[in-house]
């Protein structure tokens, strides 16, 4: 696996714990942090929330405070969670930033920063051989609320080799 250092943002975990995904992290990283405010986002939800039992249980080091946000970052008026990550991704080079959120999406290719979403972690999953299909996965997420485009579900399965 390459080196693969990642700030991931909440909906990303969230989606993914719905699905009972959220162990393919770990195996698709080389680093992974979550800012404190994606946590505290994140210890909003239910008690029995998959994302946030998980969170109380990830190692401290995957956990950091982000001490300021970016100008540019705070020009966009975005969550605290996503304000977080593109900052730390702004002032720490190297670092993917995994978000799905549209606006904060456009501030990351404003600033060009590399980004990912949870379909990106679905495709690599499958490439690295941590996953056979993605199909029921696409599904699955839609079942459980994320928007996504017939256009989009068409462009993903095709580069997962599904369509």
């Amino acid at each position: 696996m390459p080196d693969r250092y990642w700030i991931i943002n909440a909906s990303p975990l969230i989606l993914l714990g719905k699905i009972a995904l959220l162990e393919l992290l770990p195996r698709l990283t080389t680093n992974m942090l979550v800012p404190a405010g994606v946590i505290a986002e994140i210890q909003q939800g239910t008690a029995n929330d998959t994302a946030r039992q998980w969170l109380s249980q990830a190692p401290q080091n995957w956990i950091m405070e982000v001490p300021h946000i970016h100008p540019v970052v705070a020009a966009w008026n975005l969550g605290q969670g996503e304000s977080e990550v593109l900052s730390f991704a702004t002032f720490n080079p190297g670092y993917t930033v995994v978000i799905d959120d549209l606006a904060a999406r456009n501030c990351a290719i404003s600033l060009h920063l590399p980004m990912l979403g949870t379909l990106g972690i679905l495709l690599m999953a499958k490439k690295d051989g941590l996953l056979d299909q993605i199909t029921p996965f696409v599904k699955a997420l839609q079942t459980v609320g994320m928007r996504l485009s017939p256009s989009l579900i068409s462009k993903v399965l095709t580069l997962a080799g599904e369509q």
